[in-house]
């Protein structure tokens, strides 16, 4: 097919956004998976590894996991890691993201040091395990600082690490969790004061203090991974159930193209309720992916 010929067969929408030198928009395609901290009683007790992790997700027609690495082996090997990288390919599953743990609102230089070496850590065990993502936490906002010099200071370490990360390949996605990152807005500054392609948004569904929807809204612009959970807060300090066809719904709309993945914290044992929510985010994903 020449060009001429591709041009005519172009949807006109399509065609008047490359001549207008903007950006066609996207199908959205919403992934069902599974992040690992849904099994944390179960891997911190060992009775449970993350060989099993991987085919759970197959039982289940589960594609993607973001392994939550805080019940890895310490040190963390590559005999480990290639273990469990071989079996994920060997059974088709994709292990896409890693969640880890860090405390960027650090003041003093050496302590800032620290986590960007922290970081650096984690971005190795990426690499080898084939994750093209990494969940980071922004911190808790100091005693006697402000929110502002947290999130400067958040917002430097990031920076350092996603430069390491950058070379390595792998998206640095700062969730909102609390902390400095409680609030959408100063997520999205800090984000945005980094300003780097390998830096966005770990959106998990369930971790605004209030006005979640409105939040979630204002985050998907800058959304690089998602994690769903079962609840959510509209008002403040008060749960309800998550209405996961709204979010969805949201995700699509936005374009976005990635994983949801399911991280489960309900009081219900994960035996019986991660099969059924598992299903209904198959079937979500399906929907909105079509739309």
């Amino acid at each position: 097919m020449n060009r001429r010929d591709f041009l005519q067969t172009m949807p006109l929408s399509a065609l008047a956004a490359r001549q207008a030198g903007t950006p066609t928009p996207l199908r959205p395609l919403l992934r069902p998976a599974i992040c690992a901290y849904s099994f944390r009683e179960a891997l911190q007790k060992k009775t449970m590894t993350y060989q099993d992790v991987v085919r759970y997700a197959v039982e289940h027609n589960i594609d993607g996991l973001d392994l939550t690495v805080y019940w890895f082996p310490e040190p963390v090997t590559d005999a480990f890691l290639l273990d469990v990288k071989r079996l994920a390919f060997k059974l088709a599953v994709e292990i896409y993201s890693i969640s880890v743990r860090t405390e960027m609102t650090q003041q003093a230089p050496e302590a800032q040091q620290k986590e960007v070496a922290d970081i650096q850590k984690w971005v190795d065990v990426a690499e080898k395990l084939g994750a093209g993502h990494i969940r980071v936490f922004g911190g808790r906002i100091p005693k006697g600082a402000t929110e502002d010099q947290a999130a400067g200071w958040a917002a430097e370490v990031l920076k350092r690490g996603a430069e390491y990360a950058a070379r390595k390949g792998v998206i640095l996605g700062l969730e909102n969790h609390g902390g400095v990152t409680e609030k959408a807005e100063t997520i999205i500054k800090i984000v945005k004061q980094v300003d780097s392609p390998w830096v966005g948004i770990n959106l998990d569904t369930g971790n605004f203090a209030g006005n979640a929807y409105a939040q979630i809204q204002l985050c998907l612009p800058y959304a690089v991974n998602a994690q769903v959970k079962t609840s959510i807060r509209e008002e403040a300090g008060k749960s309800q159930p998550s209405d996961w066809d709204r979010i969805f719904g949201m995700f699509a709309k936005a374009g976005y193209r990635g994983y949801l993945a399911l991280e489960y914290e309900g009081k219900e044992p994960p035996a019986t309720a991660m099969p059924r929510l598992l299903k209904q985010l198959c079937e979500l994903g399906r929907k909105y992916s079509a739309a």
